[in-house]
C-alpha cells in the first residue's frame, strides 16, 4: 500500500469538497430529508414481475396450493415498499416547492396509502394488457420460440412489462418514481421510454436497444417498433426568458398497427402516422402520414406510397413499386 496522505493534505481536500457543496445548492441533498431510493425502486418493479409472472422471477417452486400465501406475501411487501417511497417522492416535490402548493407533508401518508392501494388493484388490468403484449412478440418474431422466450429473455419485452406499471404511476400523479422506474428499465433493455407515453394493446418493441420513446407519444393498438426507432420532438419550445416550455405535446402519434423498422426517426407533437402504415428503416419523419402508407428510403430520399393490397410490403427499405404514387417527405 502507499504512504498514507498527511492530515494537513487530507484536511484541505475535504475543506475543498465541502466548499463545493456550500458555494452550489445543486448535486447534493445537504439539510434535506426526503428522497426515494433507487435501490428500492428496483426492488418494486422485480415484485411487480413476480407477481405478473409467477415462477418466471422470483419462487420456481410455486403451486396451486402454495400460490394464494405467495401473493398474499408479495402483496403485503409490495404495498409497504410502495407507501414509503410514494411518501418519500410526494414530500421530496413538496420539499423542492414543485406541484401547487395544496399539499402539505403532513397529507402525504394518507395519500400514499390511497395511491399504493389504487396500484395493487390495477395489477390484474396490467397483467392482461402484458398477456396481449406477450402474444404480439411471439407472433410478431419467427425467432421466438415461445412465450417462456418472450419472458425470460426479449429485453422489448421487459421495457414494455416496466413502461406499464410506470405509467400508472405517472397518471396518478406520483412524481419522480415512475421515471426511476423506465431509467431502470433503460438501463437494464436499452430500451428508453417515457412513463408518460400513452401506449395502446398488443405492443412489441423487437430486439428494443436505441429504442427511444418520448413523454407525450401515443401510441394505437397492435404496434410494432425495431431496434434504433426514435418517437421524439423537433425542437424544444422557449419561454420569453429562453428557459424550456413543459406540458406540451412535442412527441408523434402512431396510430393502429404501425410497423417502424430500424433506426427510423419520427418527430413531432403534430406529427401522425396513419393506421396501418409501415415507416422504412433509416426514414426520417417530420410530416404526417396517410393511413396505410408506405415510407421508404431510396435514392431519391425519402418516399411515401400506398402500401400493397395485401398491406404486408415484403422490403420496407426496397425500390418504389412500378407506378405507384410516389412523393417526398
Amino acid at each position: 500500500m502507499g504512504a498514507a496522505m498527511s492530515h494537513p493534505e487530507l484536511d484541505s481536500f475535504v475543506a475543498a469538497m465541502a466548499q463545493s457543496y456550500a458555494g452550489d445548492p445543486r448535486g447534493h441533498r445537504l439539510n434535506r430529508r426526503y428522497m426515494p431510493s433507487k435501490a428500492v425502486v428496483a426492488e418494486i418493479v422485480e415484485l411487480c414481475l413476480e407477481v405478473f409472472f409467477p415462477g418466471y422471477f422470483g419462487r420456481q417452486d410455486l403451486t396451486d396450493e402454495n400460490l394464494t400465501e405467495h401473493l398474499r406475501g408479495l402483496f403485503d411487501e409490495l404495498h409497504a415498499r410502495l407507501a414509503v417511497q410514494i411518501e418519500q417522492c410526494l414530500c421530496h416535490a413538496i420539499e423542492e416547492g414543485e406541484g401547487d402548493g395544496s399539499r402539505a407533508y403532513a397529507d402525504c401518508a394518507e395519500y400514499t396509502a390511497k395511491l399504493s392501494g389504487r396500484l395493487l388493484a390495477r395489477l390484474p388490468a396490467l397483467r392482461a394488457m402484458l398477456l396481449d403484449d406477450m402474444q404480439a412478440a411471439l407472433e410478431g418474431d419467427p425467432a421466438a420460440h415461445g412465450l417462456d422466450e418472450v419472458i425470460l429473455a426479449y429485453p422489448g419485452f421487459l421495457a414494455v412489462a416496466v413502461h406499464r406499471v410506470a405509467h400508472e404511476l405517472y397518471e396518478m400523479g406520483v412524481p419522480l418514481m415512475p421515471r426511476m422506474m423506465s431509467e431502470w428499465a433503460h438501463s437494464v433493455t436499452g430500451c428508453d421510454i417515457h412513463p408518460g407515453a400513452k401506449i395502446g394493446h398488443r405492443f412489441f418493441v423487437d430486439h428494443a436497444t436505441g429504442t427511444v420513446v418520448g413523454e407525450t407519444s401515443v401510441i394505437g393498438d397492435g404496434v410494432k417498433l425495431y431496434q434504433g426507432v426514435t418517437l421524439g420532438a423537433l425542437s424544444h419550445p422557449r419561454d420569453a426568458s429562453g428557459r424550456v416550455i413543459r406540458n406540451v405535446r412535442r412527441h408523434p402519434t402512431v396510430e393502429d398497427d404501425v410497423t417502424i423498422y430500424a433506426n427510423a426517426t419520427v418527430l413531432g407533437g403534430t406529427t401522425i402516422v396513419g393506421r396501418g402504415s409501415v415507416i422504412g428503416g433509416s426514414v426520417f419523419v417530420t410530416k404526417s402520414v396517410a393511413p396505410a402508407s408506405l415510407v421508404s428510403r431510396g435514392e431519391r430520399g425519402h418516399s411515401s406510397r400506398p402500401l400493397p393490397a395485401t398491406g404486408s410490403p415484403a422490403s420496407p427499405d426496397g425500390d418504389a413499386v412500378p407506378g405507384a404514387p410516389e412523393f417526398d417527405i
